[in-house]
């Protein structure tokens, strides 16, 4: 018997194995919410999906998300990316992630590590939602509001509360799997 998914991810196995082993897991180190933080930035007015079919060419492009790297790049190192086919190419987007790089640095200095700055807008552990079709998740919540107006006080960029809030379902600071997904138990 198949397992029961999100109807989200259903019919592609990137998306089936990427639900299946990533989607809400709460995620603490600071290495992958850089990463998460690097593909939420450039997933912005675009599909999840495109984002997750390039994003080993995103790892090779942005020096495998190593913030302490990005943040010392320079503009032929962004005129570069901006002429790789491998990734999504937008000027904007790839000035924000320097930014957001050495900005994520600054988060670590004041809290300790950026873990502990963002999982504090959720007290530390996951918001277990009760989504009975993915299609009635909120696009935004007070924590993703609180979060996206203290991100772009420190001056990130493409933090928005609704790419903050997708970027709190991706590393689990909320749980929205559906109801009846074989995941939402077993991430808990």
């Amino acid at each position: 018997m198949e397992k029961q998914r999100c109807g989200w991810c259903k019919g592609d196995a990137l998306y089936e194995q990427y639900h299946d082993r990533e989607w809400g897991v709460p995620v603490k180190d600071d290495d992958t919410l850089f990463e998460f933080l690097v593909l939420e930035t450039f997933q912005a007015g675009l599909s999840w999906i495109t984002i997750l079919r390039k994003r080993e060419n995103f790892r090779t492009a942005f020096d495998g998300f190593d913030y302490k790297t990005i943040a010392k790049y320079k503009q032929n190192k962004i005129d570069s990316l901006l002429q790789d086919p491998g990734i999504v190419r937008n000027k904007l987007k790839a000035h924000a992630t320097v930014t957001n790089a050495q900005l994520f640095m600054k988060v670590q200095e004041e809290f300790g590590s950026f873990s502990k700055y963002i999982w504090g807008f959720v007290d530390g552990k996951p918001i277990k939602n009760n989504v009975k079709n993915y299609k009635e998740a909120p696009p935004t919540t007070a924590q993703s509001d609180a979060l996206s107006k203290d991100l772009k006080k420190r001056g990130f960029k493409f933090v928005g509360s609704t790419v903050m809030y997708a970027y709190m379902q991706a590393v689990g600071m909320v749980n929205d799997h559906e109801v009846d997904c074989f995941r939402y138990e077993e991430i808990q």
